[in-house]
């Protein structure tokens, strides 16, 4: 079959590979019928997360056509069209049962890389180095998806693959950040970060009740997409962010924050710069810039929700002020699975049509330039969705 393989920092080819095999009686094979490049893809694509291998297949927002399961997957059958949640994960052990997929204790076959660094192994992930387990991903035409009897959901027949292909991943995790607030009636809800995840937590913010949503970027297309979700839009770049957003929030802050951007924020001015040195010289892993705004800017006893990935050690954050102010940290992988059929549900009642957020289409065959286009935003590019 042909899959997206990485091969390096910022190189990736489509390649023959072997066809996925079951392996396991808890196993199914999905034939790809759309599959889509996430933000995170991106911290792959840039070399910042390790322990990738080349010829690893990426891709962990996918959906497709059941081909083949394993005698002990009873919940599926061939034929059964089913959107896979990125995070793999049992179901039955302490975590899972708590419905904490993401912190699935079964998932990983090789938990010694993240125990030595994190403490204690997260689920699995499809397509997210060998860290999270070495399982190819899903921008390929076809994948193995361990644990079928517990993932995979079916959809109806009536919604289109873009119409549920992200609840695979980002719509979820823009709900989950949202939901992290426990926004009450009249709050206001700060999003750093104006990618599809963002633009999914200002949505869920507002199904959520939120009575305003305030979209903080530096790139105007992606603010204006923003505004069209309902949301104030402010370019970074253009103000002094903290005294901005303290003039328009009665001098409070806002009652919650959501750094939906991660990892590789670009940063602005001498801690911009003090960032990119350190990610540099390899004397950090992560640039923090939003981080640090959400919890400067966030009201007392507020929530700071953190759906943006992080890596690994982060430098120079106020946790003086998080603790002075008494904030609520939530954060952590989505567990997704968690949410498909409520999402669904929303979906189905004409509440949200997740395809808004889609910008570009591909084959497969092109998603090294769809990748390159993607990490560039050329041409406004925001979400790319790809068809084997």
């Amino acid at each position: 079959m042909k899959a997206l393989c990485w091969r390096g920092q910022k190189d990736v080819a489509v390649e023959r590979v072997p066809d996925p095999k079951i392996i396991n009686p808890r196993d199914a094979i999905i034939k790809i019928t759309t599959t889509a490049i996430c933000g995170s893809d991106l911290h792959l694509y840039d070399g910042y997360i390790p322990t990738m291998k080349a010829g690893d297949i990426l891709g962990h927002e996918f959906m497709g056509e059941v081909v083949e399961t394993g005698h002990a997957v009873t919940n599926l059958k061939k034929g059964d069209r089913v959107v896979v949640p990125f995070t793999i994960a049992c179901g039955g052990c302490f975590f899972c049962k708590k419905q904490f997929y993401s912190a699935c204790d079964n998932s990983n076959p090789t938990p010694e890389t993240a125990e030595a660094v994190y403490g204690a192994s997260p689920s699995a992930l499809f397509g997210y180095s060998h860290m999270f387990g070495g399982y190819a991903g899903g921008q390929a035409e076809f994948v193995r998806v361990p644990f079928a009897d517990v993932g995979p959901v079916k959809v109806p027949a009536h919604l289109t693959d873009e119409q549920v292909l992200f609840l695979s991943d980002i719509f979820p995790t823009g709900y989950m950040a949202a939901e992290n607030c426990n926004i009450e009636p009249g709050d206001t809800v700060a999003v750093w970060g104006c990618g599809p995840v963002g633009l999914f937590c200002i949505k869920s913010a507002f199904l959520l009740g939120a009575a305003r949503v305030i979209a903080i970027d530096d790139v105007e297309g992606r603010l204006k997409r923003a505004r069209e979700c309902g949301a104030e839009a402010v370019n970074f770049a253009h103000v002094d962010l903290l005294k901005w957003l303290e003039e328009r929030t009665a001098g409070r802050g806002p009652d919650s924050c959501i750094d939906a951007v991660g990892l590789e924020a670009h940063g602005t001015g001498i801690a911009g710069i003090y960032d990119r040195v350190k990610a540099a010289t390899y004397m950090a892993t992560d640039r923090p810039t939003a981080l640090r705004q959400a919890i400067m800017a966030c009201r007392k006893g507020g929530t700071v929700s953190i759906p943006g990935v992080y890596g690994g050690l982060l430098d120079k954050l106020p946790m003086g002020a998080a603790f002075a102010k008494g904030l609520t940290f939530k954060m952590g992988q989505t567990h997704v699975h968690k949410y498909l059929k409520p999402l669904i549900a929303r979906i189905e009642r004409g509440e949200i049509d997740p395809s808004f957020v889609i910008t570009h289409r591909y084959k497969l065959a092109d998603a090294a330039r769809a990748y390159k286009e993607f990490s560039t935003m050329k041409d406004e590019c925001l979400k790319v969705v790809l068809k084997p």
